[in-house]
């Protein structure tokens, strides 16, 4: 459990020698026109029920309290959760509930339940009920809403495990059930830790090459191996919608279940001793068996042993037994994969997995269903006569999608689709599933030949969303429909099996996202929501995507967004970027434009949009790509590419008349503060940077980050190069660095920004560094989240408006957290 604690606000200053005070100071508060973003409303997350009648609206929280955000937590074994709950505190959560009748409009509210966090909703295949889990302050149990009878009803007293399982329960897909992991030691202490029984903690190597990424939180001595088996153990129970429960085996440390489409069997994942101080839990040895709906175990899948010595590459597996499912066109068929490259995807071999299956009652041994030549993905099911067998690679970026009756596996596989996973041009879109007739998920198969698709629809337009039917006989495809300027309109969910009738968001430039029922046979369009505009005082802001080329050719694009109040008579204002880095095998790939011109402007809290309100114009993911052609890595050149790409982006807004080049800014967050930091240390295109959650010494993740494959010690001056840590020096430009306290987060321990700040606090040159209490990787506390719009506020006016006297800040108040600042400052 965490403590409070009282930190003062450190001011660092530097004149000829550093003169060091401290003064205290709380949270802040920025302009009212920010501050107000942090409230606007998000559209609902929406769920339809299978039979297309009801659509469920679920209103996202957009921001925690501190309070809630300080809620006791543990860090186990790369799991973050609380304790008194037994739930993830990274899982999304929902604070109402209602339900829109498609075809009436008739609208339900969710009442009388109790103060709490809305989490993990499901329908039941029938469209009866919508289930989900209640977490308050000391539980989180299970509930349902029963949209015949319009009733709520609480299906548990007990608390779900959510510890491992994230989603601590499942439909039956016939619908008469739930099958859910109960933590079965909450309400318990665990054992207090026992001093007199304190151990050395020994590792040694095995002689095998580790190739181990870096992970945060994992178990560092035999009392964590002991709490986390504590807060894992958990009760399989077969819960009845009356809320009598049947229990199902005994306790154990579950990482995964699955029912079977016939809802008879259950596959599931157990995790097994050693545990490890290496990787996280979902590395630890697993035994995987399937068990009867009594926990009577009918097979054992496999015994995975520890993987903490996986070869190196993105596209290595553990060997034996992976990848463990059900099919889901099937009453109990299981179905999985196993490497037939020791795992290794560089070694040369005819296929790369093989595929194995066996059905129920589980008594013949298995049988060999398919080979795959790549690293198997997944297949999607429609029937015994039509699947799509997917599988990757990382070398070449490359998916492929082909289409196989599972009936004959290996015969008569079509290509459906082969792309890089990064060419947005090609992507054929995603399936559209439906119900089957045991209520299992499968793709949505009509007439025996014709499937459906719904895509972004990337192109050198940007994006234009579709509604395609493709032939599974002739493997051709026909578009449905297409979105039309001047709207973005995108498909939610087919209601017919023509794709004549859809629901749809819809918004254009000024027009909010809005759900819609569109009817091609009659030609209909109509509204089904009227969300109100989430941010009134933002009206009129327009969105502008600029093309424009680097110096070798590859070509680039960003969304530009103009002050409503801008003025070209009045001359140049300034500009803030806000970018992300992305690695390309490709310069074509590389330039696709990945988005639409006629989205509408979303002015969230998190990004650089707030600032239009200060007079400043934005160039929102200005692209950044990083290529690495043929043999070549993209980070061989990552410098002098990052470097070209944004002297581009700046030479355009200043030949467009509409950039001050002496005040530009440069911000990002995670790898974009990565990029930003480079970008400071290695030109002279900014008037300052703004970097958040970022990296900067690359040797602290020395088995690789990103998408770079090699490890350390096979790239060293790849990895010095591009670590900004190694030429901080050369940063002549100021830098905001934020961090949260609590960043879980592979490679961007909070330790990266510390040092950075020290050494360019060392270094004379001129930092600020805002350290946030109990924050992760992303922001949720309400306070946290206004103390950044404040901070970055505060720094731009500083630095791109140089002519206005320092802003002098209002008092604040002082909490019981607030945020560390530490400003190194050379006058």
């Amino acid at each position: 459990m965490k403590l409070l604690k009282q930190i003062t606000f450190i001011i660092l200053m530097t004149t000829v020698s550093y003169t060091v005070c401290a003064q205290e100071q709380g949270y802040m508060t920025p302009s009212p026109e920010l501050a107000k973003l942090v409230d606007a409303p998000l559209i609902p997350t929406s769920k339809l029920s299978a039979n297309g009648n009801w659509l469920a609206l679920l209103q996202r929280n957009r921001v925690l309290t501190l309070e809630e955000l300080g809620q006791p937590e543990q860090a186990l074994a790369g799991i973050k959760f609380n304790p008194q709950t037994f739930m993830r505190t990274s899982s999304r959560q929902y604070s109402s509930i209602e339900f829109k009748h498609v075809a009436t409009g008739a609208l339900i509210k969710v009442t009388g339940l109790p103060k709490g966090k809305i989490k993990s909703p499901s329908w039941s295949a029938d469209s009866r009920y919508l289930a989900f889990i209640l977490e308050q302050e000391n539980s989180a149990t299970l509930w349902a809403y029963d949209i015949e009878q319009r009733n709520l009803k609480q299906l548990t007293q007990s608390t779900l495990n959510g510890v491992v399982t994230s989603t601590p329960y499942q439909w039956l897909p016939d619908s008469t059930a739930i099958i859910a992991n109960i933590a079965i030691n909450h309400g318990k202490q665990p054992s207090a830790k026992d001093k007199s029984s304190l151990t050395p903690i020994v590792q040694t190597t095995s002689g095998k090459k580790a190739s181990t990424r870096t992970y945060q939180n994992l178990l560092s001595s035999p009392y964590d191996i002991q709490l986390f088996k504590f807060y894992s153990e958990g009760q399989l129970i077969k819960l009845n919608l009356n809320a009598s429960a049947q229990q199902i085996g005994n306790p154990t440390y579950l990482k995964h279940f699955s029912v079977s489409p016939d809802s008879t069997n259950l596959v599931v994942g157990m995790m097994a001793d050693p545990f490890s101080f290496q990787v996280p839990y979902s590395r630890f040895p697993a035994v995987w068996q399937v068990w009867g709906m009594r926990g009577y175990p009918l097979f054992e899948v496999a015994r995975q042993p520890l993987a903490d010595a996986l070869p190196a590459g993105f596209d290595s597996v553990r060997e034996g037994p992976r990848e463990i499912q059900w099919r889901d066109d099937h009453g109990a068929t299981l179905i999985w994969a196993e490497a037939q490259d020791g795992g290794d995807m560089s070694v040369k071999v005819d296929y790369h997995d093989h595929l194995y299956t066996i059905s129920s009652p589980f008594k013949k041994e298995p049988e060999l269903f398919a080979k795959v030549e790549r690293r198997f993905s997944s297949i999607e099911w429609a029937n015994n006569n039509v699947a799509i067998l997917n599988e990757w690679r990382f070398a070449d970026r490359s998916v492929r999608s082909s289409v196989f009756s599972p009936r004959n596996p290996e015969q008569n596989r079509v290509v459906f689709s082969e792309r890089s996973y990064n060419d947005a041009y090609k992507d054929p879109g995603n399936f559209v599933y439906e119900n089957s007739d045991l209520g299992s998920r499968v793709l949505k198969l009509v007439g025996g030949r014709y499937l459906f698709l719904t895509g972004n629809g990337a192109s050198e337009k940007g994006n234009i969303p579709f509604l395609d039917r493709f032939d599974v006989k002739t493997n051709t495809s026909t578009r449905i429909w297409q979105s039309s300027e001047p709207y973005y309109e995108r498909v939610r969910a087919m209601l017919d099996d023509e794709g004549m009738r859809f629901i749809t968001v819809r918004e254009s430039r000024q027009e909010q996202p809005n759900f819609f029922v569109r009817d091609l046979q009659f030609d209909t369009l109509e509204q089904l929501t009227k969300f109100a505009h989430p941010y009134p005082a933002f009206k009129g802001v327009v969105k502008e995507q600029i093309k424009y080329k680097r110096d070798d050719g590859v070509e680039l694009s960003g969304n530009l967004y103009l002050p409503t109040d801008y003025d070209p008579s009045k001359g140049r204002i300034p500009v803030l970027m806000w970018a992300y880095p992305l690695e390309f095998k490709d310069k074509a790939v590389a330039s696709q434009v990945r988005e639409s011109p006629y989205q509408f402007p979303y002015i969230g809290y998190w990004g650089p949009m707030p600032y239009l309100a200060k007079g400043i114009a934005v160039f929102d993911d200005p692209t950044m790509p990083i290529v690495g052609a043929g043999d070549t890595q993209p980070n061989d050149t990552f410098r002098q590419q990052l470097v070209a790409s944004a002297k581009a982006a700046v030479d355009t807004l200043v030949e467009k008349g509409i950039a001050d080049p002496k005040r530009i800014a440069i911000a990002g967050h995670s790898y974009g503060a990565f990029m930003v930091a480079n970008l400071l240390a290695h030109s002279d295109l900014f008037a300052t940077g703004i970097a958040r959650s970022g990296a900067y010494n690359r040797t602290l993740t020395p088995f690789g980050f990103q998408g770079e494959p090699r490890n350390f010690w096979e790239a060293q001056n790849v990895y010095a190069s591009m670590s900004p840590f190694f030429h901080a020096e050369k940063i002549n430009e100021p830098m905001l660095m934020i961090h949260g306290e609590e960043d879980p987060n592979s490679g961007t321990f909070p330790m990266q920004s510390k040092r950075m700040f020290a050494a360019m606090n060392g270094l004379g040159g001129n930092a600020r560094l805002v350290m946030l209490p109990e924050e992760g990787h992303g922001y949720k506390a309400r306070e946290s989240i206004l103390h950044v719009l404040w901070e970055q506020e505060q720094w731009l006016e500083k630095y791109l408006f140089p002519e206005k006297e320092d802003a002098v800040p209002e008092d604040a108040s002082t909490d019981e957290m607030i945020p560390v600042a530490t400003e190194a400052t050379v006058n």
